[in-house]
């Protein structure tokens, strides 16, 4: 059984973790007012932006106020960069004060480029910092890093981290390490995705080594959204606990306590809203939207790359702003997803991490290796969903079982699908694959498990 400590937690930052709501949104406030006249004083992009919108950044001082200025996009920071224009007009510091410079994965489009200042990595690392002591980790943890050091801040971010809370980190990058890794250092954590353990775990199988008999005893996932059906599977396949983290390049770090009951958002560091770019307004508490992040900054900071009211394009939705069971005072989000991620079928849109619901269903298990990839094709009228699942033996996998598993979990609460489905609008068909056989293993990178053929 997973193991569930009951111990107090402590915080990595008290005085602001616990700060009580009024307070909290008071000192949101004082740090909105001041970042929007560092952007008017810093930014190219900003002083030119508030003289385009008719803003006088003088006048705004509350979170209100923030709600009422136009968003900015990612085509807006790539527009603002070169080739586009011959300077970035979105840093906000002199080249001396840049400490290092980064980029997005360009995965939607060009990059995205970034700067960071010594002050921005103190930042960061203060975000992920109160997210890894949230989940248990001290300075008596060894943590395998399995994310990728270079243009990207996670793995740098929370190995700056691990440096405050004590703990030592083992700088793998990626999670092909061998066995020995386990044995001679005896490492208490993980942070990789879902797949990158569920693989390691496999290959330690293979070769003797139970995983919950490692010195393993909890996990982090981050990089991507997933099911909840996956991290139970996992957790179930390590004994330990998995925690969810959120981060982006931009600075949206956000980190699960132990109480999994929302991932908590640094407040005094970065403000979200929550934003509906159909109806064009922001939308209120427990109704799902876009991630819309906003910079502070303490009066007397500097920042390399200032972003005000940038929308992520990744949904969410605020779950509460009471007081967490864990004792933390700021507001919880559920796990974010990318919005490039859904796919609209008859005016219905579905996620990536619903496909992945449906083949994470704890009886499909017994024949999954719980990798998958789908391909949608057709037009309005007469659209399929291919999807592939990769079988442990798919001789003796019971595929009408795993079948009718995955149609009622991805068609539970969508009944514009469900018509769909019912009337041969829509059509799903199950492809199972042996081990290594899937699409993606032919391509480098991050495998992209809902491609849309349409």
């Amino acid at each position: 059984m997973i193991n569930k400590e009951d111990d107090f937690i402590p915080y990595f930052n008290p005085e602001m973790e616990n700060l009580g709501r009024e307070e909290l949104d008071n000192l949101v406030d004082e740090r909105i007012k001041y970042t929007v006249k560092y952007a008017a004083e810093n930014s190219p992009f900003y002083r030119k932006w508030f003289r385009e919108n008719n803003v006088t950044p003088a006048d705004i001082s509350t979170h209100e106020d923030l709600l009422e200025l136009p968003i900015v996009t990612s085509d807006t920071i790539r527009n603002n960069q070169p080739p586009e224009t011959p300077d970035f007009r979105f840093k906000s510091v002199d080249w001396k004060d840049v400490y290092t410079v980064h980029e997005t994965s360009g995965t939607s489009g060009v990059p995205k480029s970034f700067f960071l200042t010594w002050a921005d990595w103190q930042r960061y690392a203060q975000k992920y910092g109160r997210s890894f002591v949230s989940q248990n980790f001290n300075e008596d943890d060894r943590v395998i890093m399995c994310a990728s050091y270079g243009m990207n801040v996670g793995a740098n971010t929370m190995t700056l981290a691990a440096r405050d809370i004590g703990m030592a980190i083992i700088p793998e990058g990626k999670c092909t390490f061998p066995p020995r890794i386990l044995e001679s250092y005896q490492p208490t954590g993980i942070v990789a995705s879902v797949f990158k353990l569920l693989r390691l775990a496999k290959r330690l199988r293979k070769q003797g080594i139970e995983p919950p008999e490692t010195s393993i005893n909890k996990m982090v996932v981050g990089g991507e959204s997933f099911a909840e059906e996956a991290r139970t599977y996992l957790e179930e396949v390590w004994d330990c606990p998995v925690y969810n983290t959120y981060g982006s390049t931009e600075g949206t770090m956000c980190g699960e306590c132990r109480m999994k009951n929302g991932l908590h958002v640094p407040e005094d560091i970065v403000h979200l809203d929550v934003y509906d770019p159909h109806k064009k307004t922001f939308v209120k508490d427990g109704e799902c939207g876009r991630i819309v992040l906003t910079t502070l900054l303490a009066p007397g900071e500097r920042c390399g790359s200032l972003l005000l009211n940038y929308d992520t394009e990744d949904t969410t939705v605020v779950v509460s702003r009471d007081k967490c069971e864990c004792g933390r005072t700021h507001m919880r989000i559920l796990n974010p997803q990318r919005e490039a991620e859904t796919f609209w079928v008859e005016e219905t849109p579905f996620n990536r991490v619903d496909v992945e619901k449906g083949v994470f269903q704890r009886d499909n298990m017994e024949y999954l290796t719980g990798e998958y990839e789908a391909f949608l094709y057709g037009e309005t009228g007469n659209t399929t969903l291919r999807v592939s699942l990769e079988c442990e033996e798919p001789e003796i996998c019971d595929r009408e079982n795993v079948q009718e598993n995955f149609l009622k979990s991805f068609l539970q609460y969508k009944p514009g699908l469900q018509d769909a489905y019912n009337e041969e609008a829509f059509e799903i068909l199950f492809n199972f694959l042996p081990e290594g056989e899937m699409d993606f293993y032919k391509v480098k990178g991050r495998p992209k498990r809902v491609v849309d053929r349409r």
